[in-house]
């Protein structure tokens, strides 16, 4: 396996399928990874939004088990979505957007479980395929 920027851990067999775009997006399959959406994902509500109006929760990637358990001890609760924006429409306590790549990546059960969660306490939820998906979705909200 090789890392890639420290969080995504890929097989000899996906590494084939690596390929990298114009702007050196590195995609699998010609799609690019969770983490290059994030990456755009964030660029867009840096722009939108105040910096203490939104985070990123940082729960994916490979570890070692010493990790998960000195995060466990920290309180990192696992399925948390990957975004969550303190800015809602007056109606909502705030917004959380679990992100998955454009084609492929499941939402499990943890996630649907804290998505359901947060919705019955006045969020609004979005499971989104790509950064663009989450971006449509936020400027849906604002027209």
């Amino acid at each position: 396996m090789i890392k890639l920027n420290g969080w995504r851990h890929l097989s000899e067999k996906q590494i084939k399928n690596i390929s990298t775009d114009k702007s050196n997006q590195i995609k699998i399959n010609n799609i690019p990874l969770e983490e290059e959406e994030q990456k755009k994902l964030a660029e867009y509500l840096n722009y939108k939004f105040s910096v203490l109006d939104w985070c990123h929760v940082p729960n994916e990637g490979q570890h070692k088990v010493q990790y998960y358990v000195k995060q466990k001890k920290l309180g990192v609760k696992s399925g948390v979505p990957d975004v969550l924006i303190f800015r809602a429409p007056k109606q909502y306590n705030g917004i959380a957007i679990e992100l998955k790549r454009i084609k492929g990546g499941k939402v499990s059960k943890t996630q649907k479980e804290w998505l359901a969660r947060l919705k019955a306490n006045g969020w609004l939820t979005k499971v989104a395929r790509g950064a663009d998906d989450a971006i449509e979705f936020l400027e849906e909200l604002e027209a």
